[in-house]
């Protein structure tokens, strides 16, 4: 039985993707710094501030997933804010590299989230693969240093990078926030209405992981987006249509979301698509491809 070491485990996509790999046949472990070894998934102590992880958590690991990582869009970006984003994503990952150059015990695959955010924040036309450069935006520089980290395990083990898009969950993350007003009616385009929305089903993402874990030809970064690309104002539309509500409501002034959040707000008013092309080359089929399929799904 192959183990999977996660960081991150607790968390919305961690908790899912734990009981994925569980049902396939694979041993996990989690990293947090509530250590319970005893628990049904066994949970070992790691500190990034002080640089310390229980040495047990990685004896005899064939894989690590990485998802550590702060809420990007909980808190204003203040200084010490981006700090922690930094820590949470980079310091994080360096810190396992380093603890595995103490045993040179590399695992077989080491797999990181990364954000679609990666292109930066940005309304555009254009369609971003892999082959694009990073954003010099605030968001475009933090899933730069994240994926550089990533990169750093690649002289010891295969990396993969999975770029992310709006993780659509019915526990919690975008959806239970967006969805609240739309329960009552009030679902309303954010801003302009016409940034794109690259989204993702929670199982479509486990799956990827998974999918990433068994196919040792994948390498290198994925945009993990559904194949139907949405604008702001068509989810908000969808939205509506499940709790068959009316969609009428003016847009939500991006003025407004902006005084509330600070420069987080940029990741809501602006958006573009992502290709995933390099994804189902890889042999991955979306079990939720349609929008209005995942929005079922997920709250009906």
């Amino acid at each position: 039985m192959e183990v999977v070491l996660i960081t991150g485990g607790t968390g919305l996509v961690g908790g899912h993707l734990t009981k994925l790999l569980k049902h396939e046949g694979f041993a996990v472990r989690h990293l947090s710094r509530n250590p319970k070894p005893d628990a049904a998934v066994p949970t070992f102590a790691w500190d990034i501030g002080k640089g310390n992880v229980d040495p047990k958590a990685l004896e005899n690991v064939d894989h690590i997933i990485h998802l550590s990582g702060a809420g990007i869009a909980d808190e204003r970006w203040s200084e010490e804010r981006l700090k922690v984003l930094y820590a949470s994503r980079v310091d994080s990952g360096m810190l396992l590299l380093r603890a595995l150059e103490k045993t040179g015990a590399w695992p077989k695959t080491f797999i990181s989230a990364s954000g679609i955010n990666y292109y930066g924040a940005v309304t555009s036309e254009h369609v971003f693969t892999e082959n694009d450069p990073p954003a010099n935006d605030t968001v475009g520089k933090l899933t730069q240093a994240w994926e550089e980290a990533a990169d750093a395990w690649a002289a010891h083990t295969r990396v993969v990078k999975l770029r992310t898009s709006v993780v659509l969950a019915r526990e919690g993350g975008a959806l239970t926030k967006l969805a609240a007003p739309a329960r009552w009616g009030l679902s309303a385009p954010l801003g302009s209405g016409k940034q794109w929305m690259p989204w993702v089903h929670i199982d479509d993402l486990s799956a990827v992981y998974v999918h990433a874990l068994r196919d040792r030809e994948m390498n290198g970064s994925y945009n993990v987006a559904a194949p139907e690309a949405v604008q702001n104002r068509d989810f908000m539309r969808a939205l509506a249509q499940v709790f068959h509500k009316p969609f009428f409501a003016p847009n939500v002034p991006g003025f407004a979301i902006r005084a509330i959040l600070g420069e987080p707000a940029n990741l809501i008013l602006e958006g573009s698509r992502a290709s995933n092309t390099k994804l189902a080359q890889s042999g991955f089929a979306f079990r939720f491809p349609k929008l209005g399929e995942a929005l079922g799904d997920l709250l009906q």
